[in-house]
């Protein structure tokens, strides 16, 4: 998983992306290609 400041180029990298938020943090997650781990916060 990797830690970034800006979530919007995580995001278009796949149209199956999802930005999901959790306990705080914002993640974007992907159920087709679970590689595509982010965290932001």
């Amino acid at each position: 998983m990797k830690v970034r400041n800006s979530l919007k180029s995580a995001k278009i990298r796949d149209k199956d992306c999802r930005v999901v938020r959790r306990k705080g943090r914002v993640y974007v997650i992907n159920k087709k290609n679970p590689r595509l781990k982010v965290r932001q916060g």
